[in-house]
């Protein structure tokens, strides 16, 4: 394709055919001089459709390997593994002609209710966006483009489609577009796809800070901009502010509406090539990297591979938050009760546009047959209805008479949690509850197995001898949890969210979710950013997990006490296996401000590192590299990220809660702000600055009566330091009052004219 050539000769209908689909999954093709290419949904499998195409996933489509969903996968912090998932998801597209997956879903996880919050990777914008930079990867190594989604601050099902989320810039570019910057920056995702929502005001899909500002210019993004289905709105306001491709297809009017607009001038006619030459590159780079009949995997071999993979997915995403008295792994020949109908009907996915056809999927009555396992079974709860059934429980009870242990599996079925609605709340359901609480009446010890997507309230956490979180991992989650369970493979993930104690301590919970307009009044302040400024005591903390061994973390060594935010810096550690059994390690990089002068997080994540499988007594030493955006924070009267000088502890350890070892580093920033001053300025604000200062003990030492503008000039220096000290200890002068105030406090020592005067002077 010479894309320029095809530009030239296209008439202005067929370029404004372009933005828009010819059908459900499939852009525009224009017969003799552009061909289609096809987009289907899969963050985490395949869901190409074979006949009527939806949106939810309700019509069935091509089997495909179901992997564990975003939430899940993000929980083994393994970027490495990410991108092997990434690499047979690519596989399978190139298996059925497929040209872009709809994934990775990177949206921050404001709140433990968003019904989405199983596909999306955590609530840490660094840890979200590596994972998702090693997702893209993967895929697109196989010739196959990715498209991060949903851009930008989509945080609830709830009004997706209309709601208006307003943020500040700070808490858009630390929190909410920093989930993508790093993945499109590094992994050159081949589509961005916009969110339903407005964004302070604006739809997503015609918003020209987020798409041509930050996105375009800031970012220097070059690929195509897609809708999510039905997201676009006003397609002359989009083709102007750098959208692209307006999917499903086809919209008649909408390329009626792009002809007019440039015919009668409205719309620029570069606006639209461009536009068009990015839909070309796309469909290009699709049809250039097709492969041939020939080079496709044998669906049997490749599918084996994949579940293969996705088995191992599984057990590293699990994470074991009790293991009392070290209950697991269990030993052979136990005596099982297995209770809860999801050890029959697994749920092992989300629900919504994700749902995947699985190629095989064993439950885990199946899996702990194969291994050997005698057990009974009893469903103990109704899943489709909240109520108490005493015959179920009834069932669960006499199941568990003869046993020694219990595996009870608890969770969040689909009628709770999938794409298009909101959890009411944090708990699990009341008839799960009652029957934990009726068999730890027994005496017996009680696994606790959790299937969900998110959070939820375990204040029935002490009644478990051990639990045990599987989250929604995929169609090999059964054969995982027995391998876990039996100690063939030792539990490593940690979490990529906190588990709050109670849903009121989330700091959106006054206002999540909202049906017109979200005020993100928590700011920066969100997942453990938010419970460690409030002191906060949480269920389990950000980056937790236990394992059946333990690490020691010892000999960090960092290069250099100082540093500029020019350069970049490394330190090291080893990690020592100081267990009995084999164990990977997932170790975490937070940086702490010593003295910031603006509000700043206590901590936040700055690196992490997943060791290899370190057998007993083994020692790994773990590298990690920062740069000055480790350091910085987005500030507003520049527009730029910021380093301030000052004290900075680099704090490793094993969570958020668990710091291990600690450094400090010195930090210079180069970057100056110069503070422009008005009368508004407060006067602490200025007593900060030497050379403010000195002005405000002028005016307080009654240096300012007959001044006029040579004797200021002459001034200019404010050399004065009594009047710098009497500034400093004056009562009168409030930190909080604005500095046009001092004119009525000063006799008629001091006029407006002088003010400004010596306004103009600080600002030269």
């Amino acid at each position: 394709m010479d894309i320029e050539a095809i530009i030239s000769d296209l008439t202005l209908e067929e370029k404004a055919s372009l933005t828009t689909g010819s059908a459900f999954w499939y852009t525009q093709p224009i017969e003799g001089k552009v061909p289609a290419i096809m987009m289907t949904d899969g963050p985490h499998g395949l869901r190409k459709q074979e006949g009527e195409a939806d949106m939810l996933g309700i019509n069935v489509s091509v089997p495909a390997t179901c992997f564990p969903s975003g939430a899940t996968v993000c929980n083994s912090w393994d970027t490495d593994l990410i991108f092997r998932i990434g690499e047979a998801l690519g596989e399978e597209c190139q298996n059925h002609d497929v040209q872009v997956l709809l994934g990775p879903g990177v949206n921050m996880k404001r709140s433990p209710l968003c019904g989405r919050n199983f596909e999306y990777f955590s609530e840490d914008p660094y840890l979200s966006s590596h994972m998702a930079a090693g997702h893209i990867n993967g895929v697109q190594s196989k010739g196959v483009g990715a498209c991060i989604k949903h851009f930008a601050v989509n945080n609830q099902e709830t009004c997706r489609y209309s709601l208006n989320a307003i943020a500040d810039e700070r808490t858009l570019r630390e929190i909410y577009l920093a989930s993508f910057e790093e993945a499109i920056r590094t992994a050159r995702p081949w589509m961005v796809m916009t969110a339903y929502n407005k964004v302070n005001g604006d739809y997503c899909s015609e918003h020209p800070h987020l798409l041509e500002d930050i996105l375009r210019k800031e970012w220097g993004y070059d690929g195509v901009v897609v809708s999510d289905w039905g997201a676009a709105n006003d397609p002359v306001r989009g083709v102007e502010a750098g959208f692209d491709l307006r999917m499903p297809g086809p919209v008649p009017c909408a390329d009626e509406a792009i002809v007019e607009a440039v015919q009668n001038g409205a719309l620029s006619q570069e606006k639209l090539d461009a536009c068009v030459r990015r839909v070309l590159t796309l469909v290009k780079k699709g049809i250039e990297h097709r492969r041939s009949p020939e080079a496709v995997h044998s669906s049997g071999e490749m599918f084996a591979e994949h579940h293969a993979l996705a088995l191992k997915a599984a057990a590293e995403s699990a994470v074991l938050l009790k293991n009392t008295d070290n209950i697991l792994p269990l030993q052979n020949g136990q005596r099982l009760a297995v209770i809860g109908g999801f050890a029959k009907n697994t749920r092992y996915q989300g629900g919504g546009s994700s749902n995947v056809n699985a190629t095989k999927s064993l439950n885990l009555l199946e899996a702990l047959a194969e291994a050997g396992v005698n057990d009974t079974f009893a469903r103990g709860f109704r899943n489709k209805v909240d109520v108490v059934d005493e015959d179920y429980v009834q069932e669960a009870l006499d199941a568990c008479c003869d046993a020694e242990v219990i595996l009870l599996n608890l969770g969040l079925p689909f009628r709770v949690e999938s794409e298009g609605f909101d959890r009411k709340d944090m708990t699990l359901p009341h008839n799960q509850i009652d029957l934990l609480n009726r068999l730890s009446t027994l005496g017996k010890p009680i696994i606790v197995l959790l299937s969900l997507g998110a959070p939820v309230e375990a204040p029935w956490a002490d009644k478990a001898a051990a639990i045990l979180a599987m989250y929604t991992g995929g169609q090999a989650v059964a054969e995982a949890t027995v391998r876990l369970l039996y100690g063939e493979a030792n539990p490593c993930g940690k979490l990529a969210e906190t588990w709050p104690c109670k849903l009121e301590d989330n700091p959106s919970a006054l206002n999540y979710p909202q049906k017109d307009t979200a005020v993100y009044e928590e700011g920066v302040y969100i997942g453990y950013r938010y419970y460690e400024k409030k002191k906060l005591p949480v269920q389990y903390p950000f980056g937790y997990g236990l394992s059946y061994t333990n690490f020691r973390y010892d000999g960090l060594q960092l290069e250099r006490a100082e540093v500029t935010d020019r350069e970049t810096v490394s330190l090291s550690l080893n990690v020592t296996n100081a267990g009995a059994v084999a164990g990977r390690e997932i170790v975490q990089l937070y940086v702490r401000p010593v003295s910031p002068s603006v509000s700043r997080p206590v901590k936040e994540l700055k690196g992490f590192r997943k060791t290899r499988l370190l057998q007993p007594g083994e020692t790994e030493t773990v590298r990690f590299a920062l740069d000055g955006r480790s350091f910085a924070y987005y500030n507003t009267s520049i527009s730029d990220w910021f380093v301030e000088s000052g004290r900075y502890d680099l704090l490793v350890g094993a969570s958020s809660a668990d710091i291990r070892q600690s450094a400090t580093l010195f930090v210079t920033g180069t970057k100056q702000i110069k503070p422009v001053y008005t009368a508004e300025s407060r006067i602490g604000d200025l007593l900060a600055d030497p050379k403010a200062a000195q002005l405000i003990g002028m005016i307080a030492g009654g240096q300012m009566g007959g001044m006029d503008n040579s004797q200021a000039t002459q001034n200019s220096g404010f050399p004065d330091e009594d009047a710098e000290d009497a500034a400093m200890d004056s009562g009168a002068l409030g930190q909080d009052m604005p500095l046009g105030k001092l004119v009525n406090f000063s006799g008629g020592r001091l006029s407006f004219d002088k003010l400004n005067m010596l306004l103009g002077m600080l600002n030269q």
